[in-house]
């Protein structure tokens, strides 16, 4: 099992978030090797922000993953932002606690260095994604 290292910032500036632990879990469920990751909760204004200077972006992304090490050990930031990802859960019609859990399984998986830009490895991760879902309780979120 990978050890993991995990720093939640801004947690308590939201109402609903999962508790650290649970958190941790998911992060946990995605890992292939050991990790120094950062979650971190942040309004719209910064997620807004962050995308814009680090992806050329101008709008509020629900997630970002800024990977800096991948091997041996990955060392990862993963910036979340609850009020574009509750809505986009209202939107997709999930439940957000489960739209969040996918959400930090797959930043995790971006961290790895996992990636979507070609079919074969949006497959891949893809697979990845609902394997570590499914061990945490969660249904497919590419299913309709």
């Amino acid at each position: 099992m990978a050890a993991l290292e995990l720093s939640v910032q801004g947690r308590s500036r939201f109402t609903g978030l999962p508790a650290r632990a649970t958190l941790a879990r998911w992060v946990a469920a995605a890992l292939d090797r050991d990790a120094e990751i950062v979650l971190r909760f942040v309004d719209a204004r910064e997620a807004r922000r962050l995308n814009r200077t680090f992806r050329q972006s101008d709008y509020a992304a629900d997630v970002l993953t800024f990977a800096y090490v991948q091997r041996p050990a990955v060392r990862a930031d993963i910036v979340l932002c609850p009020a574009v990802l509750r809505r986009a859960a209202q939107n997709l019609h999930r439940p957000p606690r489960a739209h969040l859990a996918h959400l930090v399984v797959h930043a995790t998986l971006h961290a790895l260095g996992y990636g979507h830009d070609r079919p074969a490895s949006a497959r891949a991760m893809e697979a990845r994604e609902v394997l570590a879902l499914q061990r945490l309780g969660f249904g497919d979120p590419y299913r309709a």
